[in-house]
């Protein structure tokens, strides 16, 4: 069993990362990513790093075969938008909900593939993962099916830095929200909305 520094759910590219990756350059790290053409690019991008574990695989509540969609990498362009190849996600209209009128993606911009998902208990037991230092989650609205498998007496996780804006639908905040913000809080943890996209959860080991 080992110490992770990182664990990142829906890394991307891993561009973005970098700078997180160097404040554990001590430890294990692993980034999860199921888009084929992003995880090229991840493994490309964290080369250099000899303590990182790229995973090409999605991450949900369940164990089954699935259909993942995400946005085609020739429609990245012409959308205009560099953060549409983050966009993927077990719900077709998941991603046919973000558009508006700067955003005109249609049904022909979004490919799919058949996928094995896997839940986080799985990573952590192929991983033979003991702690981690910060667990980063940004899965476009299957956040909630993940945080709400997770035995967080099982696992010590410090920071949990995870997106909310589509807990309860696309761009929809309500009552799963609230119930993850109820169990890190009765778990322990302090919660800070950093954003408008992002809120962290800290552990605070003195009250436990």
């Amino acid at each position: 069993m080992s110490n992770f520094g990182l664990v990142v759910l829906g890394a991307h590219t891993g561009e973005y990362l970098v700078n997180e990756i160097n404040l554990f350059k001590n430890k294990k790290n692993l980034l999860v990513e199921p888009v084929p053409y992003n995880f090229k690019k991840l493994i490309n991008n964290t080369k250099l790093f000899n303590n990182i574990i790229c995973c090409n695989k999605a991450v949900s509540d369940t164990n089954k075969a699935i259909k993942f969609y995400f946005v085609k990498e020739n429609s990245i362009k012409k959308l205009g938008k560099h953060w549409a190849s983050g966009i993927g996600s077990f719900n077709k209209n998941h991603i046919l909900d973000h558009k508006y009128k700067r955003f005109k993606i249609e049904d022909e911009d979004i490919e799919s593939i058949e996928i094995t998902s896997v839940t986080f208990n799985d990573l952590v037991k192929e991983y033979s993962i003991l702690s981690i230092e910060k667990l980063q989650i940004d899965v476009e609205g299957s956040e909630y099916n993940i945080m709400s498998s997770i035995n967080l007496d099982e696992i010590r996780i410090d920071k949990i830095l995870f997106e909310y804006k589509h807990f309860d639908g696309t761009f929809k905040e309500g009552k799963k929200l609230n119930e993850i913000k109820k169990k890190l809080l009765s778990s322990g943890y302090i919660l800070n909305k950093i954003d408008g996209e992002n809120i962290l959860a800290e552990k605070n080991f003195n009250n436990t």
